[in-house]
């Protein structure tokens, strides 16, 4: 449905549109739940690329790819890549909605998801400050992850 509805878009609206925009992301949130990383990821950039473009880089819209990418990024095993979107989204969400919104302490549990999958994998990362991006406080500069 997403196919159709995004072809449709593209020739009523074109590729840049908002609303096709907001299409191929969902269709990027479809691929990633299927296990289609690599369609996810081509998707998610694109939304991301043309949502910066339409309504910059720090629009709520523009960081809730953001913060899909981040995912895709974790389930894909790049998790030097992933803390750096989820960072981005965070800082974002941050300003936008301030430390207590639900979408920012979604993407401070995404960043614990990410740190906790890293410790399992047996990646090296430097000590995170308890509480670390709650109530407020900074996670610091970051990152916490060593190429």
């Amino acid at each position: 449905m997403y196919r159709r509805a995004l072809d449709g878009y593209e020739k009523a609206w074109g590729p840049d549109n908002k609303s096709t925009l907001n299409t191929v992301n969902n269709l990027g949130n479809l691929y990633a739940n299927q296990g289609k990383l690599v369609e996810a990821e081509e998707m998610y950039q694109r939304a991301l690329d043309g949502k910066e473009k339409a309504w910059g880089p720090d629009h709520i819209s523009t960081l809730n790819t953001v913060n899909n990418l981040g995912s895709l990024y974790k389930d894909q095993g790049k998790l030097v890549e992933a803390e750096e979107i989820y960072r981005r989204a965070l800082d974002g969400y941050e300003k936008a909605w301030g430390p207590d919104h639900t979408s920012t302490l979604n993407t401070v549990n995404n960043l614990g998801s990410l740190y906790q999958k890293s410790r399992q994998a047996g990646g090296s990362r430097r000590d995170v400050p308890a509480g670390a991006g709650w109530k407020g406080e900074s996670m610091g500069p970051g990152p916490y992850f060593h190429p």
